[in-house]
C-alpha cells in the first residue's frame, strides 16, 4: 500500500471471537492498524503493551487501535488477557488481510511483517512504519502522526 491508499474492507474474528468489520473501525477517527508477527514472543510482546500502555491517549486523540496477527482466536483469546489488551486484537490466520494490505514477509520470506498504518476518518492511508525490529518506534511514530506531531 501507499499513501492515499484505501483501507481495504475486512471482516475478521477478534479475541473473543466476534467478527469485526473494517467498517467499524473509522466512523469519524483516525484508525492505527498495526501488524505483528506472532503472539509471545518479545518484540511483539512488547509492541501490544507499548500500545495499551498509551490507549488512553489514542483514544484521546480520537483514534482507534487495531492489532492483527496470524496467530488463531484462541492464542489471542490468551494473549489479550493475559496482557490486558484494551483494544481489540484480529486474527488473520489465512493472511487474507496481511495479502491486501501488502504487509512484507522479512528475512528471507520467513517472518510476517511489523507494519503499522494509519487511516485518517476517511479511510485514507496517512502514513506507515515499516521497521520489523523496534517495536516500539511503531507505537511513537502512531502517536505523533495522530497528534500532528510527524
Amino acid at each position: 500500500m501507499k499513501i492515499g491508499d484505501s483501507l481495504p474492507h475486512f471482516s475478521l474474528n477478534d479475541a473473543d471471537g466476534k467478527l469485526r468489520s473494517s467498517d467499524e473501525f473509522l466512523k469519524g477517527k483516525h484508525l492505527v492498524l498495526f501488524f505483528y508477527p506472532k503472539n509471545n514472543t518479545a518484540g511483539c510482546t512488547a509492541e501490544v503493551c507499548a500500545f495499551r500502555d498509551v490507549y488512553q491517549d489514542f483514544l484521546d486523540a480520537g483514534c482507534d487501535v487495531v492489532g492483527v496477527s496470524g496467530d488463531t482466536v484462541a492464542s489471542h483469546a490468551l494473549f489479550a488477557d493475559k496482557h490486558r489488551l484494551p483494544y481489540p486484537i484480529l486474527s488473520d490466520a489465512q493472511g487474507t488481510l496481511r495479502k491486501a494490505m501488502q504487509v512484507p514477509k522479512k528475512m528471507f520470506g520467513l517472518i510476517p511483517g511489523r507494519v503499522t498504518y494509519i487511516f485518517n476518518p476517511s479511510g485514507q492511508l496517512i502514513h506507515i512504519t515499516n521497521d520489523l525490529m523496534d517495536a516500539e518506534k511503531h507505537v511513537k511514530e502512531a502517536l505523533d502522526v495522530i497528534r500532528g506531531d510527524a
